[in-house]
C-alpha cells in the first residue's frame, strides 16, 4: 500500500486565487500619487469608487464577454435592403455605459455648458486616471470614448457653431446605443475616418472627394470615396478627411441626414484584428454622403490635429494602464504560487523581474500623468512646449515598451498566462494597437523632428525645467546633457530619431521619478535605465535595489 497522501484527482492545489474584486485605485499607490501630484486630488474619492467598479469581478467578466463575442456586421436585412449596422454583445454596451457614467467621453469639456465656464482643476489628469482604470476593465470600448472626447476639441476650435448644437448630447452621461437621428438620442458619440488603402499614415494621399452642394450656405458637401479604417462604426457621426476643391479638408459626417434618412456609409467588412476585438473597425465606402465642412477648406489636417493629439494622450494612458494590469496579475500570482519549495516571489530571479517590471510601470505612469497635466495648463507657455514636444516622444516610448512588457508579465504566470481563460493573453493582444493607432513609431519620430526644426526653443524649455528638478544628481545631470546635445541638430537626426526619442523619454521619466518617487524607486530606475550596458530583457541590473519594497509599492492587493 502506498504511503503517499491521498489526493482527490480533481482537487486544485498551488494555484493563485482568481484576480478580481480589487480596487484599481486603492491598490495602486503610483496612480494615487500621480493624481495628487499632477493636480487632480479633488477627484480622488470619485476615482476610488470608479476603481472599485473597474476592478470588480463583474466588470472583468463583462470585459471577457465583450471580447469573446466580437461585433458582427449586418450589411443587409432579409429582403436585401441595406442596413449597415454593427451588432455588439450586451457586455460591450455595459462597458460603454460604465465609462459614460464616469464621464470619460466628455468630462474635460463640461465647463462649455456654462457661458464663460472654466475647466475643473486637473480635469485632464482626473479623466486620465479614469481612463487608466477603464482600460484595465476592458480596453476596446475606450476607442469611441476617446474619439468622442477628442472630437470636441476639434469642433470647439474649428466649428464652434456646430458644436453648440451638439453639446448637450455630447456631454450627457446617459449612454444611448440606439441607431436613430441625433435629435432622438440622449447622448451621442463621434468617430473618425482618416486612413485609406493607398495612404495609411500619409493622410494627404487621400482620394476621397468632397464636392460642395450647389446653393448650400452651411458648408455642406457630398463626399465620395473609401476609408480603410473607420473604428467604432456605430458612432453617431465622424470627422472625415476628404479632398475638397481647395485641398484636403475636414468634414463632420453624421449617420443620419437632416431629413432623417440614413447617410450612405456602406460598411464593406469588419477588420479581423489581432486584439481590440470588442471594438469594431470597419472598411467603409462613402457613396455620396452628406458632410459639413469643419474649419477652413484645404486645412483639414490643421482642423483635425487637436483630435489626433488628444487621442495620442489616451493611447499613452491606455498602454500604461494595461501594463499596470499585467504587473498586478504577475505580482498577485507570484505571491501565491510555489515552485521548488518556496513562493515565486521569494525566488531572487523572479523578484528581480517583478521589480524591474514595476519600475517600467512607474516610469510610464509618471510620463503619462505629467503629460496630462500639460493639457490642463494649455495657456502656460512652458506647459504648451512640453505638450508639443513630449506628446509624440511619450507616445512613442510608452506604447513601444508595452508589448514586450506584456510578454514578460505573461511569462511570470507561465502557461496560465498564455491561455485565454485569464486576463493576460487578452492584455498582450491589446498592447500593440496603441503603438500603431494615431501614428506609428516612425510618424512620432517625424513629428518630434518637425517640432525641433520649427521650435527649437520648445525642447530647450523642457530640458531646462528638468535640469532644475535634477538637483545635484550627477547621473541625471549627465543624462540630460547627453539628451540635449543632439536636439540642436534635427536635420541630422532622421536615421537616429528612434534612439533620440527613447533616450529623451527615459531621461524625462528618470527626472520625474527623481523628484517624486521614493529614493529606492528612483535610484533603481536611474541605475537600470541611465547606467550600465544596453538592456534587452527584464530582471537585470537590480542587484543592489530594494526589490521587495518596489514590488510592494506597485500592488497592494
Amino acid at each position: 500500500m502506498s504511503s503517499l497522501p491521498a489526493i482527490a484527482i480533481d482537487e486544485v492545489l498551488n494555484q493563485s486565487p482568481a484576480f478580481g474584486d480589487l480596487n484599481l485605485f486603492s491598490t495602486d499607490a503610483v496612480l494615487r500619487e500621480a493624481v495628487e501630484r499632477e493636480g487632480a486630488s479633488l477627484a480622488s474619492d470619485n476615482l476610488r469608487s470608479f476603481g472599485a467598479l473597474c476592478g470588480s469581478r463583474e466588470a472583468l467578466e463583462q470585459g471577457r464577454l465583450a471580447n469573446e463575442t466580437p461585433p458582427r456586421l449586418k450589411a443587409f436585412d432579409e429582403k436585401g435592403h441595406r442596413l449597415d449596422l454593427v451588432e455588439y454583445h450586451p457586455a460591450y454596451h455595459w462597458c460603454m455605459q460604465t465609462s459614460f457614467a464616469q464621464g470619460l467621453h466628455a468630462s474635460v469639456w463640461e465647463h462649455l455648458a456654462t457661458p464663460g465656464g472654466k475647466p475643473m482643476a486637473g480635469a485632464h489628469v482626473a479623466r486620465a486616471a479614469g481612463s487608466y482604470m477603464a482600460a484595465q476593465m476592458e480596453s476596446g470600448h475606450c476607442c469611441p470614448i476617446t474619439m468622442t472626447s477628442a472630437a470636441i476639441a476639434t469642433l470647439q476650435n474649428a466649428a464652434p457653431g456646430l458644436l453648440a448644437g451638439l453639446l448637450p448630447k455630447l456631454l450627457s452621461r446617459r449612454y444611448d446605443a440606439r441607431f436613430c437621428p441625433t435629435s432622438q438620442k440622449t447622448a451621442i458619440t463621434i468617430g473618425m475616418g482618416m486612413t485609406e488603402k493607398q495612404g495609411g499614415s500619409d493622410v494627404r494621399a487621400s482620394t476621397t472627394r468632397a464636392e460642395p452642394i450647389t446653393g448650400s450656405t452651411d458648408g455642406t458637401h457630398l463626399i465620395t470615396g473609401h476609408k480603410w479604417f473607420m473604428s467604432a462604426p456605430m458612432s453617431d457621426a465622424f470627422l472625415v478627411l476628404a479632398q475638397a476643391p481647395k485641398g484636403l479638408s475636414c468634414f463632420f459626417v453624421p449617420r443620419f441626414r437632416g431629413d432623417g434618412t440614413v447617410n450612405p456609409l456602406r460598411f464593406q467588412r469588419l477588420k479581423e484584428k489581432l486584439g481590440n476585438r470588442s471594438n469594431a473597425s470597419s472598411e467603409v465606402e462613402l457613396q455620396g454622403v452628406t458632410g459639413m465642412l469643419v474649419g477652413e477648406e484645404g486645412r483639414g489636417v490643421a482642423a483635425i490635429i487637436d483630435m489626433v493629439t488628444l487621442t495620442r494622450l489616451d493611447c499613452i494612458v491606455s498602454s500604461a494602464g494595461l501594463m499596470r494590469l499585467g504587473l498586478a496579475n504577475a505580482i498577485h500570482h507570484a505571491r501565491h504560487r510555489q515552485a521548488f519549495g518556496r513562493k515565486l516571489l521569494d525566488q531572487p530571479m523572479m523578484e528581480a523581474v517583478l521589480a524591474d517590471l514595476a519600475l517600467e510601470v512607474e516610469g510610464a505612469t509618471a510620463l503619462a500623468f505629467r503629460l496630462a497635466r500639460a493639457f490642463d495648463h494649455a495657456e502656460d507657455e512652458g506647459e504648451a512646449a512640453f505638450r508639443r514636444l513630449m506628446t509624440p516622444v511619450i507616445k512613442y516610448f510608452v506604447c513601444k515598451v508595452g508589448p514586450a512588457f506584456g510578454a514578460e508579465a505573461m511569462e511570470c504566470l507561465g502557461g496560465n498566462g498564455y491561455v485565454e481563460d485569464g486576463l493576460l493573453a487578452r492584455t498582450y493582444r491589446e498592447l500593440p494597437v496603441n503603438a500603431i493607432w494615431e501614428g506609428s513609431g516612425n510618424i512620432m519620430c517625424h513629428d518630434v523632428l518637425r517640432v525641433l526644426m520649427k521650435e527649437p526653443e520648445a525642447a530647450e524649455a523642457v530640458l531646462e525645467g528638468l535640469t532644475k528638478s535634477a538637483g545635484r544628481d550627477k547621473r541625471l545631470s549627465v543624462a540630460l546633457d547627453r539628451a540635449r546635445e543632439p536636439l540642436h541638430k534635427p536635420r541630422e537626426l532622421d536615421l537616429n530619431a528612434r534612439e533620440l526619442l527613447e533616450g529623451l523619454a527615459t531621461v524625462v521619466a528618470a527626472a520625474l521619478l527623481r523628484s517624486s518617487a521614493p529614493p529606492y524607486v528612483s535610484d533603481a530606475y536611474l541605475a537600470t535605465r541611465l547606467e550600465g550596458g544596453p538592456r534587452r530583457t527584464y530582471g537585470t541590473g537590480l542587484g543592489r535595489a530594494e526589490r521587495r519594497k518596489i514590488i510592494d509599492r506597485a500592488f497592494a492587493g
